[in-house]
């Protein structure tokens, strides 16, 4: 069996999106001849805490936990918040007005911390891992990101020990949505590029999620791009087959973040004029919201009058998130209205290809996200402000429920292809390549 040394930020009882890829990969890689040996901080500033993860966690699996400065706690006491919000260095809530501490602290992340906040665990990683693996050899080492500190630390320990590398990005660096909410001066934004420059091309092969965002890493330096794209476990489904949507409700699900960028005006307003036209739509819509959702979403909710229609959900750990996937009559996929928005792909994508119910997604028509729903037959895209096409899609999906007529026929064959088990294998095939080649 080799081993390989996964370094990554995010790890349970951490929740979150940025938990699963790498969890479900640690769970399949022995299948394909890989242990995993997990680091990660012993006291993260996590998004979410999810206590069923620790379930999911392979028995045996070797974790290294060791302490992280966060510089966090320090922000937390200037602005008089409780220890245990979570709080980030960008802009959230675009319809409040934000104070000038909030302005400075989002200054300072962007120009002082960089690449991230995290940046204070690169150098005492690297000095506890060298020594770590000359007691401990490896075959490989995988950094996954953002936090792209977690690239730097894979970048000096690949140096150090002429092992491969794999640098897994889940998300863009310089071309992540929030990047201009960062306020950097020219020296700092010309120090993100550097930086990300030298990790693309240091790194002996680079995975991400999607198409879009391959080509967007080639163009930076990347040699060598391989596509995984987030997918789903079937293992997540095993007790949920039971979950069928409300027949006497038509619902709407979102599961996961609703920031602004993702706040979706078209889609509100062709819900609203269904519930003007239509009584019977009206009678049985339901809007239910499950995951952080920020209050300019709530803030068009009412001004479209579907406030009372809506439920709001806030965080749920992921088994009880999954089951709401289940549930819905319809699943709203809203794409980050942003540069970036063509390269999408979330992993809750895959969960919901997995549910076979209906999606809609609101994003670029030519987009990854639309081609997947295009090329599984699993559902329809709209573009952001396109409330007729929106309304449209709707009142067809409304119009199967009414006649108890499925209103898609996704192919499941390709949809299976998409599993955690399988990319697991892809990733072990790259590990296998690149050993043979170093």
């Amino acid at each position: 069996m080799k081993r390989v040394l996964i370094i990554t930020y995010y790890w349970p009882p951490s929740g979150g999106s940025g938990v699963q890829r790498w969890l479900k990969y640690s769970k399949y890689l022995p299948e394909s001849g890989w242990q995993p040996v997990i680091y990660t901080p012993e006291n993260p500033e996590a998004p979410a805490t999810d206590e069923s993860l620790l379930a999911e966690i392979p028995a045996g699996l070797e974790i290294i936990k060791r302490p992280i400065l966060e510089p966090y706690s320090w922000y937390k006491w200037l602005t008089g918040r409780k220890e245990s919000v979570n709080v980030g260095f960008t802009r959230t809530e675009h319809d409040k007005p934000e104070s000038r501490l909030e302005r400075g602290a989002r200054w300072i992340r962007g120009n002082f911390f960089i690449p991230d906040a995290r940046k204070f665990w690169i150098r005492p990683s690297v000095r506890f891992l060298t020594q770590y693996l000359k007691e401990n050899p490896v075959d490989a080492i995988i950094t996954t990101g953002p936090p792209h500190s977690m690239h730097l630390i894979g970048m000096k320990l690949s140096r150090h020990t002429q092992l491969p590398w794999l640098a897994d990005f889940r998300d863009p660096w310089t071309g992540i949505d929030f990047y201009d909410d960062l306020l950097l001066t020219k020296h700092a934004d010309k120090r993100h590029h550097q930086l990300e420059r030298k990790v693309l091309s240091s790194a002996s092969v680079v995975t991400t999620v999607s198409p879009q965002i391959k080509e967007e890493l080639i163009s930076k330096g990347a040699g060598n791009v391989e596509v995984i794209p987030n997918g789903f476990d079937p293992s997540d489904f095993e007790n949920i087959t039971e979950v069928e949507p409300d027949p006497d409700s038509f619902t709407l699900v979102h599961t996961g973040s609703l920031v602004p960028s993702r706040n979706p005006d078209a889609l509100w307003e062709a819900i609203s004029g269904l519930c003007e036209s239509n009584p019977e739509f009206e009678k049985k819509l339901k809007i239910r919201l499950v995951g952080s959702t920020d209050s300019s979403v709530v803030s068009s909710l009412r001004r479209f009058g579907l406030e009372s229609r809506t439920e709001i959900i806030s965080y749920l750990p992921h088994a009880e998130a999954i089951k709401h996937v289940f549930s819905a009559s319809l699943l709203l996929l809203l794409i980050n209205n942003t540069a970036n928005a063509e390269g999408f792909l979330s992993g809750k994508v895959f969960e919901y290809l997995a549910s076979g119910r209906p999606i809609l997604c609101v994003g670029p028509a030519k987009g990854d996200a639309a081609q997947l729903l295009e090329e599984t037959g699993a559902g329809h895209t709209s573009g952001f402000e396109d409330v007729e096409t929106i309304r449209k899609i709707i009142a067809q999906c409304f119009e199967a429920y009414q006649i108890g007529k499925p209103a898609i026929n996704p192919d499941k064959t390709i949809i299976n292809g998409y599993s955690r088990e399988t990319q697991a294998g892809s990733i072990a095939r790259i590990l296998d390549k690149h050993i043979k080649t170093n």
